[in-house]
């Protein structure tokens, strides 16, 4: 009888102490780890100094240990007012690239948008010098080419009439004389030329004032005809119109010689000198032609705060015309000195930083001064040596964790005392009390 009880007595004892033991080891492993912060299971980014409950998914937080691995580490910070820690699995996976700072000498391309102007000096306004009427109009809309000495407008006025014949009459009395003639005969010519003179002034084209002398008749009509090989720009007449003298009837460009005006933006416009060649290229098609600065204009616009620049260009073929907008290229030599790509440059509108990689993995931001920037390059005045090597790309990335690294490691109530730490592929850390 005693032995089935002492079994019994065994087997529980066993149990007890199988239990004890069991519920005792998790509290002295516990109590020999240091918690660091709590983390959200399914965002690890979120860091909390305080147990409880994450506040996107409900689940509870789970505690991150002293003694745990920072094989997995993506970014450290060594001192979160200096530099940041990234290793290099985390650099390749969020395109991180590191380059040298060189001393470079080489050209740049300054680019700007512009505007295709007529030539002022090949635009001509015809106008009468007496007042009239216009009988017709042949082929004179907008935008049409025309020849010069075509016709455009017959018009009638009273006063060509007199001057007319005035002029007939001179010229009827000067034939070529000499001896006591020659006098009469020069006095003659001259009256003839200052009466064509008269007709020009008034409008009329020398091809009429030589019929005229060949025809020996007094026209009732004059022609109105172009002075030049252009197009019309603007057209102020139809049929039956009344006019007054010096009246804009047309405006004819000779569009074979355009201008174009480019708006060029800071110190950009004093690579611009007379008789440099710039490469003009239609927006649309791609086309390039050659033009030469004329000259940078003294206007500034009020809006943009930019400069004007003149160019000159040849058109035979009509390809540039008035109002159409064109990008324009200037290449011109860089400046010799430590430039870095443009992509490194962290502008915050106050200052200007880089991120310097000294040692390896370890980012520091440096603030610097720049200079002209040159295709996708900046060159740099103060603050950063030849050979340093820098981040060119992901610097915004840098930047924000940096930026977050350091506010939570200056939170009082987190833990101020140990790295920080975040699992590979979540860039941004939060931390909440």
């Amino acid at each position: 009888m005693k032995s089935p009880v002492l079994i019994a007595l065994l087997l529980a004892a066993i149990a007890v102490g199988f239990f004890a033991g069991r519920f005792r080891s998790p509290s002295r492993t516990a109590s020999a780890r240091e918690i660091l912060y709590y983390v959200d299971p399914m965002h690890p980014s979120y860091r909390s100094s305080k147990p409880g409950v994450a506040p996107d998914c409900g689940m509870d937080l789970v505690p991150v240990y002293s003694d745990a691995s920072h094989a997995s580490t993506a970014f450290e910070v060594r001192d979160a007012r200096q530099s940041i820690h990234i290793n290099g699995v985390t650099q390749g996976l969020y395109g991180i690239q590191v380059t040298k700072v060189q001393r470079t000498q080489g050209v740049r391309t300054i680019r700007g948008f512009g505007k295709v102007v007529a030539d002022e000096t090949r635009v001509f306004r015809i106008n009468l010098g007496t007042d009239g009427y216009v009988k017709t109009t042949t082929s004179d809309a907008v935008g049409t080419h025309i020849t010069q000495n075509q016709r455009l407008a017959v018009v009638y006025s009273p006063e060509f009439l007199s001057v007319s014949g005035g002029y007939l009459s001179a010229n009827e009395r000067s034939p070529t004389a000499s001896g006591k003639d020659a006098n009469a005969s020069a006095q003659n010519s001259a009256s003839a030329q200052a009466r064509a003179d008269r007709l020009r002034n008034l409008g009329m084209s020398d091809t009429q004032i030589e019929e005229i002398g060949i025809s020996r008749k007094i026209p009732e009509d004059v022609y109105v005809v172009s002075p030049v090989d252009g197009f019309i720009l603007s057209r102020n007449i139809s049929p039956g119109l009344r006019f007054e003298r010096n009246t804009d009837l047309y405006t004819i460009a000779d569009l074979r010689h355009v201008w174009v005006v480019a708006e060029i933006f800071g110190v950009d416009a004093d690579a611009f000198h007379a008789g440099a060649s710039i490469r003009v290229t239609l927006a649309d098609t791609n086309e390039e032609f050659k033009a030469r600065v004329s000259s940078v204009l003294p206007e500034v616009d009020p809006v943009s705060h930019s400069l004007k620049v003149r160019f000159e260009a040849d058109n035979p073929n009509f390809k540039l015309r008035p109002e159409m907008l064109v990008s324009v290229e200037l290449v011109t030599a860089a400046p010799t000195g430590l430039s870095v790509p443009a992509a490194a440059i962290l502008d915050s509108g106050v200052s200007k930083r880089v991120f310097v990689e000294a040692p390896a993995g370890y980012f520091t931001p440096r603030e610097v001064q720049t200079g002209l920037r040159f295709d996708d390059r900046i060159e740099i005045v103060k603050g950063l040596n030849e050979g340093e090597l820098i981040a060119s790309e992901g610097t915004f990335l840098i930047d924000s964790e940096s930026r977050l690294e350091a506010a939570t490691t200056s939170d009082k109530t987190g833990p101020s005392s140990k790295p920080s730490e975040m699992a590979l592929g979540t860039p941004h850390v939060e931390t909440h009390p």
